[in-house]
């Protein structure tokens, strides 16, 4: 166990206790001393999570259980929610989200994965993996957006695309091609904001906006690090070197200009407090809604054109 998964143990055993002690009918001076040592350990054991630097420990945040799903960000953030259910064409995906909201006085279109917190709402969700309606329902209502001048934002929170012989029967592969091309000519401001995991092509496909954030303890790669380890060593076990590897950061995502932002996180991780992560989201939200806005239409999606096609390039010397 390494030292930071040792930590948040060590925290949430803390905060048991502290719980426990608080619900004593009465607490004399020798209990109160005890709550302020307990608070005390607590606040020292975030702050040593906060020098977290490691990919596989920002790994290990970003698949935290108790992680804000796109259904907390829209309880908290946005409101007169009204679902959207199905793609005209075969049914609906529960594992991904859309619906129109009001988002500060402005109507928008809402798009997300949604992971379930037990374990009857992970079966209900598809553990958060969408299948081609998803991506075909996502692109129906995206259009709709585009007809009614809306602006369009992704939560996006997903290990990959589902791979089941049902998913590729019905065209998985095309129902996310399909998403790529068409978000790339949207006719209004579109941001992508990875909440959680970013994985490979199922994320991508509700991510070609014009700004893509990533939340400070967000990963969005091509594969999984275990993934990368068994293809590149044959063993999974050296997902940390593979992580590192392949820089898979919000950090590292900046500084290599895949991303647009980062959105800070609460001190330990959004799932630590997430009406604070919902307000960290919220005030990036409305900055990029207020400049996407000033930009005109045809500027915008050649702006978000060029930015794809020039994204990541690097050089190295010999």
């Amino acid at each position: 166990m390494d030292a930071a998964t040792k930590a948040r143990k060590d925290i949430e055993s803390l905060e048991r206790q502290i719980t426990h002690l608080e619900s004593l009918p009465s607490a004399d001076v020798q209990t109160k001393q005890q709550l302020y040592e307990l608070h005390r350990q607590i606040e020292s054991l975030r702050s040593h999570l906060d020098t977290v630097t490691s990919a596989w420990q920002k790994t290990e945040l970003a698949r935290h259980p108790q992680r804000p799903y796109f259904l907390d960000y829209v309880e908290r953030i946005f409101s007169d929610w009204s679902e959207i259910h199905g793609d005209r064409r075969f049914s609906d995906d529960p594992a991904l989200i859309c619906g129109m909201a009001r988002f500060h006085d402005q109507q928008i279109m809402l798009l997300g994965t949604q992971k379930g917190r037990d374990a009857k709402q992970r079966v209900q969700r598809n553990f958060g993996m969408a299948n081609p309606e998803g991506y075909r329902k996502a692109l129906r209502c995206m259009k709709l957006a585009e007809k009614f001048r809306r602006p369009i934002v992704a939560f996006i929170d997903i290990p990959g695309a589902y791979p089941g012989l049902g998913a590729e029967e019905r065209g998985q592969g095309e129902a996310i091609a399909v998403n790529l091309r068409e978000m790339s000519r949207l006719q209004v401001p579109t941001i992508a904001i990875i909440t959680g995991e970013g994985g490979s092509g199922g994320a991508l496909a509700i991510a070609i906006a014009d700004r893509v954030l990533m939340l400070e303890n967000s990963i969005y790669s091509v594969i999984s690090p275990e993934g990368c380890a068994s293809i590149m060593w044959r063993d999974a076990s050296k997902k940390e070197i593979a992580a590192q590897a392949m820089k898979i950061t919000a950090a590292d995502l900046q500084q290599l200009n895949c991303i647009d932002g980062v959105v800070s996180e609460p001190d330990g991780g959004a799932h630590n407090d997430p009406d604070a992560a919902a307000a960290l989201v919220d005030e990036a939200l409305q900055r990029h809604l207020v400049e996407l806005k000033s930009i005109p239409t045809t500027q915008l999606v050649e702006s978000r054109y060029k930015k794809f096609r020039n994204i990541a390039q690097f050089f190295t010397e010999n």
